[in-house]
């Protein structure tokens, strides 16, 4: 059987594929991640400690050299990610008022802009990216949870910057820096081992994922993940090549973090008038972090595809 090869003929496959099947899974048999030992604890709670050592193996092959260009990377796409919410979400409020238009307020739109799911990024960019692509994670990171939102509603008083959050995503990537290039030979062999942790965390990604919630979210929520991949995906991937990058980056960053599901309930916490708007958003963000984890692998691999297109056409002319 050829399973590998099968995979690979979807756009990124290897993310994508492993995802739905276990959100599939956890839809309609949820306890059967459930029954502990190393089952649980590689399928059900692998994700982190997995994406963790994907970034020691993938930051074996940054040279630090490359490290600037991967911060000013980072730095671009995710104020761009910020920039383009807040004015999404803003005219929603001006033009439609705080519970916005076909539920979509300015809470729901800033919240699923404003952040991307680090997860999914990693493996797409290990896949179709650069090493610099791979660095601007830590970056990136700082879009996870609800800051950027706050500050951008105006409550930037109650909210501090996840330091040890950003330390956190970094360390993986500076220990496999390090190695790679003390020694070669480690940078080969670390590198070497990164692509097999992809299918192994998407698919413990893919078992928090309940695809009931489409449902939920409905038709607003779907529109709400298109609109961050493809609207939100044209403004990164411009500002990835802006500053010198393949849009790959850009396109592997539209999409919004799981963690995000959680963001209106803490905006609400800190502003009890956000209350009833952040119940109708949850939903929708809920729904656009599913939709976007199907749309992102799309769009990256057709942005990746283009470039190898221009590049073979560059070299035959």
């Amino acid at each position: 059987m050829k399973i590998k090869a099968t995979i690979e003929r979807v756009p990124g496959g290897m993310m994508l594929v492993p995802l739905i099947v276990a959100a599939v899974i956890n839809t309609f048999a949820p306890q059967a991640f459930e029954i502990g030992g190393f089952t649980s604890a590689l399928f059900k709670h692998g994700a982190l400690p997995l994406i963790g050592a994907f970034l020691l193996c993938t930051g074996a092959g940054i040279s630090f050299r490359a490290a600037p260009r991967a911060l000013l990377q980072g730095t671009t796409i995710t104020l761009t990610k910020v920039l383009i919410g807040v004015i999404l979400g803003f005219s929603i409020s001006h033009f439609f008022g705080s519970s916005g238009i076909f539920g979509l307020s300015s809470l729901a739109v800033i919240a699923a802009f404003a952040n991307a799911n680090g997860g999914l990024y990693a493996a797409l960019v290990g896949e179709y990216g650069t090493e610099q692509d791979v660095g601007a994670i830590s970056i990136l990171s700082l879009g996870d949870g609800p800051l950027f939102t706050m500050i951008a509603l105006g409550a930037a008083g109650l909210a501090n910057i996840p330091l040890m959050a950003l330390v956190a995503v970094i360390v993986p990537i500076l220990v496999g820096m390090i190695l790679g290039n003390l020694d070669p030979q480690m940078r080969d062999f670390l590198t070497r081992a990164a692509p097999v942790f992809i299918p192994l965390f998407a698919f413990s990604l893919g078992t928090g994922i309940n695809l009931d919630l489409l449902l939920k979210g409905g038709f607003a929520g779907i529109c709400l993940g298109v609109f961050t991949t493809f609207v939100g995906g044209f403004f990164n991937i411009r500002a990835d090549r802006l500053v010198g990058g393949s849009g790959v980056a850009g396109a592997a960053a539209s999409s919004t973090a799981g963690n995000s599901v959680a963001t209106p309930l803490a905006i609400a916490q800190a502003d009890p008038s956000f209350a009833t708007v952040a119940a109708a958003a949850t939903p929708l963000i809920a729904t656009s972090v599913i939709t976007t984890a199907l749309l992102t692998p799309l769009l990256t691999a057709w942005v990746a595809k283009r470039n190898a297109a221009a590049a073979a056409k560059a070299g035959n002319s």
